[in-house]
């Protein structure tokens, strides 16, 4: 007998579900039907090619943890202490409909408010609950976590959500990641440019407000003080007029109004950009000439940049950069931020869109401290919440302003349903509890925001206790509070088929022999080499913020839109640094972590260390402190207590602070979003996440 020899371990094909561009294919060990071992990427896929995050490498940590939760739950004790007896889901359901009916029969339907977000961006499961807000007349919720800010910036230039294809990095000669670190976010994209720079040689630039793992593997870097990318873009369009390198014959064909942009940029000069970003005129200079010089420029445009008070002017004048050169002429150049807007879907089914009735109010989901707490602006006349029901979302660790956020859900008035994997800073707080499916528990499908693929993520293993799906929970709720819809009588499948075919695309059978379709548009597509996707056919240098708004919003127009450059330009509205609070922070994506995902995994937490920040040494040491010091971290919100880390890395007077760590794990139990505003920028709202003054004080 050979003792060696290995089990025959079935493999599984399915979709990692998190929130992420990539939507990587997964290969899966199947040890039983309960039992998953270790997870791999699909080589099979163009975009994955075999290669995934260390995080869902290890998810049999998370899938098999032991504090999953596995029963439903009744809080016995104070909002926020944890304190649950078990019950049964007879129980907790009859419990969940009987307030909810009783809410609305009170208050109005509009008190009970559908709270979530993208812990799944399976549509099935993620977005089935505007089906239930629909049909119920409940307040709907406009999603303004992630990408309210980008969106608008990028779309006012091309008037989409669509790019080059990200495979064509192979075939580039500079890849400037803007924005973006995705040795820590989206690794397949150093897969592609793994490729490139060893078949072609190209070159990797990346701009960050921080040396970044990315850019430590760049061949140039360039950090920047935080809000201020649209300074740095607008010097290096300067001197790509000045130096000959606008294409102006594609700027002639292809955008709106070069010759006011050049008027315009006249007086952006590296000296100015220099002053207000940071870096030296020589870098700035050296930046553009790598751009000016290389036909072949792919921009790969990130989110982090974007989630300041000036975001989407900084996105814009930044995606203004290849419309100058005419990148987008050529393959391996161009620019994409995401493909999602490329689908095209049709939801219906899922959402209960055809059930939505004018009228019903909408309610920002980063505004969720205010309107809990009863601000008249976000209630808009309406009545206050009586009610929350909560799936795939961290509130009380991942919202803005979180002490507000807190104080909210404390209240004693307050009706909270979680359905959750584990028992969160929001669970904590909330009157019943239900244990939910991981993404290998149920069937699902997926988009590729950061590719091109639509995808089917399987039911691999059997979910553990008594979880149930999200699926399963709308319809049985749905079924107790007499709301009725077709989509409540389906099946993921069937969903995933009524979608598919209404959305004009082959059927699911097909996609479950196939496992994913690739549609990425041709290349003139693509390349908007056909126009671009505004009326008149051009890229727009002129932004129009109300209609680019329009492209996420679900609210209008937010913030001082009215004031927002029309032309690229640095626009000086982020949160000051002062007297009071003269550093600039902020709150970076970590490598192992994914938002408040996997904080609870063990290899994870031994990664990441703890909660700490980033500080440069000369600053550290003008605080009398050193590196491994605590740090008291504050601003009019709120105060933290964090490790500091020397990091030269960074300007001076700028500060980051990597993940988001359990709010228990803090010393005062006061996690990082304690820190961070919940205001409205403009054009779209958006959790302006990576702008926070604070002040720094040792421990």
């Amino acid at each position: 007998m050979n003792i060696h020899a290995k089990p025959n371990i079935k493999t599984g094909i399915s979709v990692c579900p998190h929130d992420c561009p990539s939507a990587c294919a997964l290969e899966v060990e199947l040890l039983d039907e309960n039992t998953i071992g270790r997870v791999r990427g699909a080589k099979e896929n163009s975009y994955t090619l075999g290669v995934i995050c260390e995080k869902v490498a290890r998810y049999s940590e998370r899938i098999h943890h032991p504090e999953r939760l596995l029963y439903p739950l009744k809080r016995v004790g104070p909002k926020g202490s944890g304190s649950f007896a078990r019950i049964t889901w007879d129980e907790a359901m009859d419990e969940i409909a009987r307030r909810f009916l009783a809410i609305e029969q009170e208050h109005g339907s509009e008190a009970v408010w559908p709270y979530w977000y993208a812990g799944t961006m399976g549509f099935v499961m993620r977005d089935g609950i505007d089906r239930l807000t629909h049909v119920k007349n409940y307040s709907r919720m406009y999603g303004t976590f992630c990408i309210a800010l980008s969106w608008p910036g990028f779309a006012a230039g091309t008037g989409a959500i669509r790019g080059v294809d990200p495979r064509e990095m192979q075939k580039s000669d500079l890849i400037v990641v803007w924005g973006g670190n995705p040795v820590n976010t989206q690794v397949n994209v150093m897969t592609h440019v793994g490729i490139a720079r060893k078949t072609r040689g190209a070159k990797l630039a990346v701009i960050d407000v921080y040396e970044t793992g990315t850019m430590k593997q760049a061949d140039h870097g360039y950090i920047v003080r935080p809000g201020t990318d649209g300074a740095l873009a607008c010097a290096v369009m300067h001197i790509l007029f000045r130096d000959a390198h606008a294409d102006r014959d594609y700027m002639h064909r292809y955008t709106d109004d070069p010759a006011g942009l050049e008027a315009h940029l006249a007086t952006k000069t590296p000296e100015w950009a220099a002053a207000i970003t940071g870096l030296s005129v020589e870098k700035i200079e050296e930046l553009a000439r790598l751009i000016g010089t290389t036909k072949r420029t792919f921009f790969r445009i990130g989110y982090g940049f974007s989630r300041s008070r000036n975001g989407s002017a900084n996105m814009h004048a930044v995606t203004c950069i290849p419309a100058v050169t005419g990148a987008w002429q050529y393959e391996g150049g161009g620019a994409l931020h995401s493909n999602s807007g490329m689908y095209k879907w049709n939801k219906a089914m899922i959402t209960g869109r055809d059930a939505a009735k004018p009228g019903i109010r909408t309610l920002d989901q980063s505004r969720i401290g205010e309107v809990l707490c009863g601000n008249p602006h976000d209630l808009q006349g309406g009545p206050p919440v009586k009610a929350l029901f909560i799936q795939n979302t961290n509130p009380v660790s991942v919202a803005p302003d979180q002490n507000r956020v807190k104080q909210g859900f404390a209240r004693e008035d307050l009706f909270t349903v979680v359905h959750e994997q584990f028992l969160t800073e929001t669970a904590r707080y909330a009157d019943i509890v239900l244990p939910a499916t991981m993404f290998l528990e149920h069937d699902d499908i997926y988009q590729g925001g950061g590719h091109s693929h639509i995808m089917f993520g399987r039911k691999l293993v059997n979910p553990p206790g008594e979880c149930r799906s999200n699926h399963d929970v709308l319809c049985d709720l749905a079924g107790r509070l007499g709301a009725e819809h077709e989509g409540f009588r389906m099946s993921p499948r069937e969903l995933i088929d009524r979608t598919l075919k209404d959305s004009k695309r082959r059927g699911f059978d097909e996609l479950d022999a196939e496992n994913w379709f690739d549609v990425q548009p041709d290349f003139e597509t693509s390349h908007f080499l056909n126009g671009f996707a505004h009326p008149d056919g051009k890229f727009h240098f002129r932004a129009d913020w109300k209609r680019a708004a329009s492209v996420v919003s679900t609210m209008g127009a937010l913030g001082p839109w009215q004031d927002m450059p029309v032309l690229p330009d640095h626009w000086a509205v982020t949160e000051p640094a002062n007297a009071e609070t003269p550093f600039r922070m902020t709150t970076s994506p970590a490598r192992t972590f994914l938002n408040s995902s996997f904080n609870e995994t063990p290899g994870s937490r031994k990664r990441e260390g703890g909660p700490s920040l980033l500080i440069h040494p000369d600053d550290l040491s003008a605080l009398g402190a050193s590196a491994g010091d605590r740090l008291r971290v504050g601003n009019a919100r709120g105060e933290v207590i964090l490790e500091a880390r020397a990091n030269a890395g960074q300007q001076r007077g700028v500060v980051v602070a990597e993940g988001i760590w359990k709010n228990d794990d803090h010393e005062t139990g006061c996690g990082i979003n304690s820190l961070t505003g919940a205001d409205q920028p403009a054009p779209a709202g958006g959790g302006a996440f990576h702008d926070t003054a604070v002040w720094v004080k040792r421990a």
